[in-house]
């Protein structure tokens, strides 16, 4: 299983999660991200991911073993690089634990951590015509927050 991907294709998460199956897991939990119709007051008409690929991969793999770790879970990823239309899958993040409560807890992690970490990065076209970069700080100041020690 290959903890975090990268993937033009559209996502299957059925496919996915396949592969969290285990004997010893009463939960599964998971967190799709979907491309929706606006921000921030904006209309969308679409989006585009663009990644430093290397870096990514290096990096996703790192949140969710970190995750595999803390929660004692198995977890994987795969966010979605291209153009993107509305509705699309853009990030699927899939947990299996023995118990619910770190299966949620590793699911969010994983989530909250490649928002902040993973250089990935989105551009949204909108309605009127222009287009913009796109960085999610208030995902990435709850990252910071939500899973420092203390």
């Amino acid at each position: 299983m290959t903890p975090f991907t990268l993937s033009q294709a559209p996502l299957t998460p059925e496919t996915h999660r396949t592969v969290l199956q285990d004997a010893s897991a009463g939960a599964y939990a998971c967190f799709e991200g979907w491309v929706r119709d606006h921000n921030e007051g904006r209309a969308v008409i679409r989006l585009e991911y663009e990644a430093f690929e290397a870096l990514a991969n290096l990096e996703g793999a790192r949140i969710v073993q970190e995750a595999i770790t803390r929660y004692g879970v198995r977890a994987a990823c795969v966010h979605r690089v291209g153009s993107l239309e509305i509705g699309d899958l853009a990030v699927w993040v899939g947990v299996s634990a023995p118990h619910r409560g770190p299966a949620f807890d590793a699911c969010r992690y994983i989530i909250d951590e490649v928002k902040h970490r993973v250089p990935i990065w989105k551009k949204e076209h909108y309605l009127d015509g222009d287009s913009g970069w796109v960085n999610c700080e208030h995902c990435a100041a709850h990252a910071r927050h939500a899973h420092s020690p203390g």
